[in-house]
């Protein structure tokens, strides 16, 4: 089955194919680094299999998790924008893994020949921006289960995909992170999905049962 990677969606298919025949092709066991936050950034990854967790480094020296990317997404579109950019985050493979890769010079490469990549790329990196700002507004606005809650949507969709159930392979506390909690109030809104059948726990295991019914119940807290 072929990766549908949101980054190409705007190229043609002659186009994509180009790209695609340009990458290099990697494989990263479970909990490898593939990139440290402070490296140096010169490559584009697009995820074909496998999941990867994105954390940073606290002003207090603690690690927080930002986000989670499952196939079809990729990251370092930034890095490329510049030649002395660093990565500003720390991506870790969660499974093994594979990615398609692309290097600062193969992309200039393409973009000379495709001129359009680089509409394609800014679209991207507006994308994130929007990401990037409706998050903000939920860790402002929003009360903090709704937040919880909308992180699992986000996670059941990676796990998920098309399925109406979705087994989502994270511990409690990268939950918490993300959506910017304890530990003991994620633990409290799982406890309350559970209860409502939405959900249910394992060791290490969320398995949504009901997807229709999380993403109701993310609408209904945030009212």
């Amino acid at each position: 089955m072929t990766t549908d990677f949101e980054i190409l969606r705007g190229l043609s298919e002659q186009e994509r194919r180009d790209v695609l025949a340009s990458c290099t092709p990697r494989r990263f066991k479970r909990r490898e680094i593939v990139c440290h936050e402070g490296d140096l950034g010169d490559t584009l990854h697009l995820i074909k299999s496998g999941r990867m967790i994105v954390r940073v480094a606290t002003p207090f020296g603690n690690t927080a998790t930002l986000t989670m990317l499952g196939p079809g997404y990729s990251f370092g579109e930034l890095a490329l924008a510049d030649r002395n950019s660093r990565r500003t985050a720390t991506v870790e493979a969660i499974e093994d893994a594979e990615t398609l890769s692309l290097s600062r010079a193969q992309l200039a490469a393409l973009r000379e020949r495709y001129p359009q990549i680089d509409r394609v790329i800014i679209g991207t990196l507006s994308a994130q921006v929007r990401r990037l700002s409706a998050q903000v507004l939920e860790a402002l606005y929003l009360p903090v289960e709704t937040r919880v809650v909308r992180r699992l949507v986000d996670l059941a969709r990676i796990y998920g995909g098309p399925n109406p159930t979705a087994e989502i392979r994270l511990n409690q506390d990268d939950l918490a992170s993300m959506a910017g909690t304890t530990r003991a109030t994620a633990n409290k809104v799982l406890r309350e999905l559970q209860q409502r059948e939405i959900l249910t726990l394992t060791r290490g295991r969320i398995t949504v049962v009901d997807r229709g019914a999380l993403q109701r119940a993310a609408g209904q807290l945030a009212i």
